[in-house]
C-alpha cells in the first residue's frame, strides 16, 4: 500500500456542525415544516453555495429580497445571524485531527466550500483551524467542490502528491471528484469510521 503523507480535510459537516436551521428554528418558534419550506423555497441550498463559490453576501442578499420582496426580514437574518448557524466542533473528529497533529507524521490540510467573507468568524471560534498547513476556502478562490480546479488549486498551492494524499468529506460527490484526481478518498459519517478507514491505510491514531 501506498504511503499517505498529507491528509486533507473538509471543514463542514466533518469537524464543524453548521446548519441554517439552528436559526429559523428560532425565528419559527420550532415549526420544522415552515423551516423546511423556508430553506427549501427562499433560502435555499443552491442560493447558499453560490457564495462559497465567491458572490458577495450583500448581492446574493438584494438578489432574494428583490424576487421574494415579502419575506425581506427573514432573507435578511440569513447572514445578519450566521454566526448562530455555527453549532460548534465535532469533537469525536476534532480529536482525532489533534492527535494527528500531536503525531506529526502527515501534513494536514483543509479543503472547504465557504464564504470568504464568513470565513473569518470560524477562524476566531475554533482554535484547532490552527492544526492545518493550510487552508484553502472556495469563496476565496472562486471555485467550488466538486469542480477539479479547486482540488488542483490545493495540490499546487501546497505541493501535494495526490497519489500520497487522501480527502475527507462528508459529501459522497466531493470525495469522487477528488478520487479522479488520484487522491485516496474517504467518505465521512463518524469519527469512529474516519478512524477505521485511516487505520486501513496503514495511520494509526
Amino acid at each position: 500500500m501506498r504511503t499517505i503523507d498529507t491528509i486533507i480535510f473538509d471543514l463542514g459537516g466533518v469537524l464543524i456542525d453548521w446548519n441554517p436551521r439552528y436559526v429559523y428554528r428560532d425565528v419559527f418558534d420550532g415549526d420544522e415544516e415552515m423551516v423546511d419550506w423556508f430553506l427549501n423555497t427562499i433560502c435555499t441550498s443552491e442560493w447558499n453555495v453560490a457564495h462559497d463559490a465567491g458572490r458577495p453576501l450583500k448581492e446574493g442578499t438584494e438578489l432574494l429580497v428583490n424576487q421574494f420582496p415579502e419575506y425581506e426580514t427573514w432573507i435578511r437574518m440569513y447572514y445578519d445571524r450566521w454566526p448562530e448557524m455555527l453549532g460548534g466542533a465535532i469533537s469525536d473528529s476534532v480529536d482525532l485531527l489533534r492527535k494527528l497533529k500531536q503525531l506529526d507524521m502527515h501534513s494536514l490540510y483543509a479543503l472547504t466550500n465557504w464564504s470568504a467573507e464568513t470565513f473569518p468568524v470560524a477562524i476566531q471560534r475554533f482554535d484547532f483551524l490552527q492544526y492545518f498547513d493550510g487552508i484553502v476556502v472556495s469563496g476565496a478562490e472562486k471555485t467550488i467542490k466538486p469542480f477539479q480546479k479547486i482540488y488542483n488549486i490545493t495540490l499546487d498551492r501546497f505541493n501535494i502528491n495526490p497519489e500520497k494524499a487522501v480527502f475527507v468529506d462528508d459529501n459522497f460527490d466531493n470525495v469522487k471528484a477528488a478520487e479522479e484526481l488520484g487522491i485516496k478518498g474517504i467518505h465521512f459519517k463518524n469519527a469512529a469510521q474516519l478512524q477505521n478507514d485511516l487505520s486501513k491505510m496503514n495511520i494509526a491514531i
